[in-house]
């Protein structure tokens, strides 16, 4: 007899202050790899009331204007008004910014293995992982997306209330909001949305009434899959009753503070660390990224309903010292040969991350909202999230 749960998972739009925050970081990024695409960058963003505050360590050959790229930002998400909570024209910035340790930079130049003589640079391909460290990557069945459904469903919430706010679907909503959406589970395959939430920061003078019905009618209704419409779902919508005060005037925001919803919304564990504002030799966000990308393709072949992959590093070591893979039952073949067709297929020396998944091109920024996982509304679509391993895995581990 199968169990009956409940599962949740979050989502955020691009006007919460924490994803502000990323997105200035990442904008931040974008800007030293274009000009130049070995930049080292660990770069750090505090917002709140009037105030934009970046910090980190930042090692580049270019120069970026950090208060100008800040202002621009805040002003795209649409915090152009200071009745609006922030406005990008008018609030501070404020800039603390260092070279990157020396200490840390003499590991990552050169990993462990080539400076103890172990390997050669065609064996170790150059660079160390620049922090020590876990990283998980998932993939499931349950969605075009690969992603747990409520999480799947909960970004497709937050994309759609930022679209109808731009387009201007809903013209008093204003950039801050949150979803949530709880399924009912039957074993592993969803069976019924139980409730759903949905906060927007939304103008003075519209009702509560009005702003029910049209987010239920124009965000909500909209995106729920009919199939799981089944007995009673509550839909709740702004349930504190009011929602004017909004981003970083109603909260403070930081990056690196939405790392669930960065990843899988909670249905599997998180590595413990942040993407946004990393350059791509920090294993915390490339590894993240390679360890999706293998789960994912590891599901696409056929090999499992759902496949999570744990990688871990070393500072400044270019081997991973540990891969793990889980298969939680689903598994047409064990987990020790799944771990031998993912690093047969998939090299996860920091180097050849940055290779094989195009990592040092600007595209960061377009990741710091509705998550780094799944993104296949974007164009170009992340590398990580390609199925062009999949037949090969499904191959070599001779599975009909």
């Amino acid at each position: 007899m199968s169990e009956k749960l409940l599962i949740s998972s979050e989502s955020v739009t691009e006007g919460h202050p924490d994803k502000v925050a990323d997105q200035i970081s990442d904008g931040i990024l974008d800007a030293i790899l274009s000009e130049d695409p070995m930049g080292r960058v660990a770069c750090e963003t505090l917002v709140t009331t009037g105030l934009v505050q970046v910090a980190g360590e930042i090692t580049t050959s270019t120069y970026v204007d950090i208060p100008r790229i800040a202002r621009e930002i805040v002003k795209e998400i649409g915090y152009t008004r200071a009745k609006y909570g922030f406005d990008g024209e008018t609030c501070a910035v404020l800039t603390a910014i260092d070279e990157q340790s020396a200490d840390i930079a003499m590991g990552v130049d050169r990993a462990l293995e080539l400076r103890e003589g172990d390997m050669t640079e065609e064996q170790i391909n150059g660079i160390g992982a620049g922090d020590q460290g876990m990283m998980i990557g998932y993939a499931s069945d349950e969605t075009d997306e690969f992603l747990p459904m409520p999480f799947a469903l909960a970004q497709r919430l937050s994309r759609r209330l930022s679209k109808v706010r731009k387009d201007g679907t809903i013209d008093y909503l204003r950039p801050d909001g949150k979803t949530q959406v709880t399924l009912e589970y039957d074993g592993d395959r969803a069976v019924r949305v139980d409730t759903v939430v949905v906060s927007a920061q939304h103008s003075p003078d519209v009702s509560l009434r009005d702003i029910r019905e049209d987010l239920t009618e124009k965000v909500i209704d909209p995106i729920l899959p009919r199939e799981l419409l089944k007995g009673d779902m509550r839909i709740l919508v702004n349930p504190t009753g009011r929602f004017v005060k909004g981003g970083p005037m109603a909260d403070s925001g930081l990056t690196g503070r939405k790392i669930i919803v960065d990843t899988y919304g909670g249905m599997v564990p998180h590595g413990g660390g942040a993407f946004s504002g990393k350059d791509p030799t920090k294993v915390d966000r490339s590894g993240a990224y390679m360890a999706r990308y293998a789960a994912k393709n590891v599901v696409a072949a056929g090999l499992a309903s759902k496949c999570q992959i744990q990688v871990a590093y070393a500072i400044g070591v270019a081997h991973p010292v540990s891969i793990f893979v889980e298969t939680f039952g689903t598994g047409k073949v064990s987990n020790d040969i799944l771990v031998s067709l993912v690093r047969k297929y998939f090299d996860f020396r920091p180097a050849a991350m940055i290779r094989d998944l195009e990592l040092r091109k600007p595209q960061y920024r377009r990741l710091a909202a509705y998550g780094h996982m799944g993104r296949i509304d974007l164009t170009p679509v992340p590398a990580w999230e390609r199925l062009d391993r999949a037949a090969a895995l499904k191959t070599d581990a001779g599975v009909q």
